[in-house]
């Protein structure tokens, strides 16, 4: 270990303070510090301050994120991972879960028990939601402040290691969910050390953060490559980018991706990006030779949306515009429904139109839940709390079958019936109530009684949202579950379940009858979304291989169907 720098341009005088003994820093260039000295357990004092602050590229924080670093070689850890290639994007299956709510332990060394069953869903990257350091010791990651500290709660750095290794033992990639937008409300300290933070810009969450500044870029991609080289991640997810605000000649995710590029080519293996954004704008996802900036993928809310309004019929806020089955029609065969169409929830038009002839359907990341659109509900409440097993059978083949990059949230799979509720846990009296009031004060302006909407600093709020693993062996969560791992094993045998191509992917739908028929090749996806049975035309022939419920029927005239089934015929 030699010697320990800080990047504080705005200290007049920096002193580390390491295991109890201080030493004067020196300046150096651009508003750099530095020392020979070094310490196992180590802060900054900044100026004539005496609370020693912690690292901005601490790795632990064995404490909290208010106390001490702790010196941490990632290099000290012994992989077995040498024989492991990666895995490509294409035609994958990616599985999103939180680490405090997936076992009862909520650690990553309890989550590598559950791996085998991933394993069996056919899943290829298991997509973690944020692990850096937060305040507290339980919160969905998103009010990270230490972003290259792994959550100690979790287990700290080395449990992410071990994780990461027993996950490539199986055949499984990881993405980590990294958040490069925002941070949380407790324990940032990066303003005493420099410009982080762009104080007049703000977005939902607080202060962007500066890009226009080098030295805080860098700070960015060091992180993201840190996870790709030192934890031997597969690919990060970036949260919200349409929250970065980046006027460079260079936007920071052309910039990321090509030394993201630069790192897969040294490591020989795929490194993937993929960006959750708001915008519809395909110049994500579009090659950097093309203008783009060459992400690998994004997330397409409009699929969520379009098959959410078609199973449950809720059309308020930003679903009214997907009540026709229509909206689901045009999401299979273009990719976005708004591409360039007026949005009623924002008032304007929104969105891009794909070029579906050059661009590939596995670019856009699809879920029929996600962590965002479960947990953002008043209650938490899954699509298990209100639909049948027939519709969440529909759910699981128009994600798994469909044309796109499948994403499925933790526990989706047996229709738990657990609630995925949003949970913080300040240690701040008032910044916990803080919290609590303004999600009260938001669902009450929607209609919703404050009662009924869970208080997320009450423990409950968090334990209530853990997963049920007994579940899986009873009745209908038993029966979903079969039938995901029906759906793995038809994406192993039929090409064209993972075919790329939009011009492969067609659409016919009877808005009356509420049935739609996706042909994807030489297979045929029925659904009907009506409470009656319905008679679906279909050419005559065929196999049936998968369906969802008994009374579907195959005769000369089409293929009956009974209320919220769902079947896949080969041609």
């Amino acid at each position: 270990m030699s010697g320990i720098t800080v990047w504080a341009p705005n200290a007049q005088k920096v002193t580390l303070l390491a295991d109890g003994e201080r030493h004067q820093m020196s300046a150096t260039e651009d508003g750099w510090w530095a020392t020979e000295a070094t310490g196992r357990d180590y802060g900054f004092l900044i100026d004539d301050d005496e609370t020693p602050l912690p690292d901005p590229r601490s790795r632990r924080q064995p404490e909290s994120v208010h106390g001490l670093s702790r010196h941490f070689d990632p290099s000290g850890f012994d992989w077995t991972d040498s024989a492991w290639t990666g895995r490509q994007l294409p035609g994958r299956v990616i599985y999103e879960l939180h680490l405090g709510t997936f076992t009862p332990d909520g650690t990553l060394d309890s989550a590598i028990d559950r791996l085998d069953h991933l394993v069996s869903l056919g899943v290829d990257f298991v997509e973690l939601l944020p692990v850096n350091a937060f305040n507290g010791i339980h919160n969905w990651g998103y009010d990270g402040v230490l972003w290259y500290a792994v959550q100690e709660s979790y287990g700290g750095p080395e449990a992410y290691q071990r994780f990461v290794d027993a996950c490539h033992a199986r055949g499984l990639a990881v993405i980590q969910d990294v958040v490069y937008n925002h941070l949380g409300p407790s324990g940032n300290y990066l303003p005493r050390f420099g410009p982080y933070l762009h104080e007049e810009s703000s977005n939902t969450w607080g202060a962007t953060v500066n890009l226009d500044s080098p030295e805080v870029r860098r700070y960015v991609i060091d992180n993201a490559l840190m996870w790709l080289r030192d934890y031997h991640v597969d690919g990060l997810r970036l949260d919200a980018v349409h929250a970065l605000v980046d006027e460079s000649p260079k936007h920071i995710l052309r910039e990321l991706a090509e030394e993201t590029d630069a790192l897969s080519a040294f490591l020989g293996r795929p490194l993937t990006l993929i960006a959750e954004s708001d915008l519809n704008d395909p110049t994500l996802v579009t090659p950097r030779e093309a203008d783009g900036y060459g992400l690998a993928a994004q997330w397409s809310d409009d699929f969520h949306h379009a098959l959410h309004v078609a199973l449950t019929g809720e059309t308020t806020g930003y679903y009214a515009d997907f009540e026709p089955l229509g909206a689901l029609e045009k999401v299979l065969t273009r990719g976005f429904f708004h591409d360039g169409t007026y949005s009623s929830f924002r008032e304007k038009d929104h969105g891009g139109p794909i070029d579906t002839g050059t661009m590939p359907t596995w670019r856009l990341v699809v879920a029929n839940q996600n962590h965002d659109q479960v947990g953002n509900r008043a209650a938490g409440d899954r699509l298990a709390a209100s639909l049948d097993y027939g519709q969440l059978a529909i759910a699981a083949v128009m994600t798994l079958a469909g044309p796109f990059t499948p994403m499925l949230f933790m526990g989706e799979e047996w229709g738990a019936s657990t609630p995925w509720q949003f949970f913080t846990s300040h240690p701040e009296t008032e910044l916990g109530k803080t919290t609590a009031e303004g999600r009260f004060a938001e669902f009450e302006r929607m209609g919703w009684d404050r009662s009924t909407v869970p208080d997320p600093q009450e423990p409950s709020t968090f334990t209530d949202s853990k997963l049920d693993w007994s579940e899986t062996a009873s009745d209908d969560h038993a029966r979903l579950l079969e039938i995901y791992r029906a759906l793995a094993q038809l994406r192993k045998e039929r090409p064209s379940l993972t075919d790329p191509r939009f011009d492969r992917v067609l659409v016919t739908i009877d808005e009356d009858e509420k049935w739609l028929i996706l042909g994807r090749g030489e297979l045929s996806i029925l659904v009907n979304f009506s409470e009656e049975s319905r008679l679906v035309p279909h050419l005559t022939g065929g196999v049936l291989l998968l369906v969802s419920t008994a009374g579907v029927d195959l005769s000369d005239s089409g293929v009956t169907m009974p209320g919220h089934s769902v079947a896949i015929l080969s041609r």
